[in-house]
């Protein structure tokens, strides 16, 4: 499970203090990115003092992934999953010279985008980034990828390479496009070529990544389901889509009813929060593999339907379920 990380909340400006023609002390109005800057200057506004304005921390955006297909599996590429990719589609099609854009859990030495020497693209997910709002952080990234010369990282910092307002991976990935994440069991995808030597930093970075994975399945009869091997007990983390609220009515029913488990020897444990959606987790025998989990888990997901479609009042034995459940509710984004 990836680190936690604090919760933060800044107000985007909408003015900067500014000189020239606008006066030491007088605020800068904000104008379009092409226009000439209201401090009097002589650049435009994306080149003076909308430069600080673009990439000021933003308010924190609870839902990043909102409106992408498979959100909850992008949320869990983000959080839970140590090694996997997804290709992704960009709207009106791939730039001239690129053959493809690879979304990647983590790339060596944390880049955050590397650019092959083929031209492809990958887009690390995993990596801090500097404002509140983590798709238009990871928008940025893509597009200075996608200017960088073949065979270079992209490091971190630096501006959009584009021209114009800063976007989002809203506004650049085909929302029509499948999204099906595949998860392996180590990083070997970052020298994707058997023969290719890799260089003794990424060797170096390769070894240590692969020592730290935690083995993780993705199981294929439910969505954004992951289950994981720990050296003490096995899990299975499920990101899911529904209002908090009306899920946990729906598990405290399912929980008050004896029906919240996934079978013999597991337990539903409690959840999580992460960008904006819940993470139910579930302690498994040691023993119970991923295809185990397969069978109970689309029969769980056939009960879960039927308790979020129950519009009756929770019974007392079920409200007792719901405060523990949301007593051990922990936010990791």
């Amino acid at each position: 499970m990836a680190k936690k990380r604090p919760q933060t909340k800044a107000t985007k400006p909408q003015t900067r203090t500014g000189a020239g023609a606008a006066g030491a002390n007088e605020p800068v109005p904000v104008v379009g990115a092409r226009e000439p800057c209201p401090c009097g200057s002589g650049r435009r506004y994306k080149a003076c003092h909308g430069r600080a304005a673009a990439h000021a921390v933003t308010e924190l955006v609870q839902r990043p992934f909102e409106g992408l297909t498979g959100e909850s599996d992008w949320v869990a590429l983000r959080e839970l999953v140590p090694a996997a990719t997804v290709g992704l589609t960009l709207k009106g099609g791939l730039p001239e010279g690129v053959p493809s854009v690879t979304l990647a859990t983590v790339l060596p030495m944390a880049w955050p985008a590397l650019r092959r020497d083929d031209g492809s693209v990958l887009l690390g997910l995993q990596n801090d980034t500097p404002s509140g709002d983590l798709s238009r952080d990871l928008a940025t990234t893509l597009r200075r990828a996608l200017a960088a010369e073949p065979g270079t990282p992209v490091t971190p910092g630096g501006t959009d390479a584009a021209d114009g307002e800063p976007v989002r991976l809203q506004d650049l990935l085909d929302a029509d496009a499948p999204f099906e994440p595949v998860v392996h069991p180590g990083f070997e995808f970052w020298v994707p070529d058997a023969e290719e030597q890799a260089s003794p930093e990424v060797a170096a970075s390769l070894e240590r990544a692969n020592a730290a994975a935690i083995p993780t399945v993705r199981l294929t009869g439910v969505d954004a389901a992951y289950w994981c091997e720990t050296p003490e007990k096995n899990h299975l983390r499920w990101v899911m889509p529904h209002a908090e609220e009306r899920l946990l009515d729906a598990l405290a029913r399912l929980h008050a009813a004896g029906s919240s488990s996934l079978g013999e020897g597991t337990r539903l444990v409690g959840s999580f929060r992460a960008h904006g959606l819940m993470v139910p987790v579930w302690d498994l025998p040691t023993g119970m593999g991923a295809e185990e989990c397969e069978k109970p888990a689309a029969e769980f997901a056939e009960r879960l339907a039927g308790a979020l479609a129950d519009d009756s009042p929770l019974s007392p034995e079920e409200r007792r379920a719901r405060g523990g459940l949301t007593n051990r509710q922990v936010t990791l984004s």
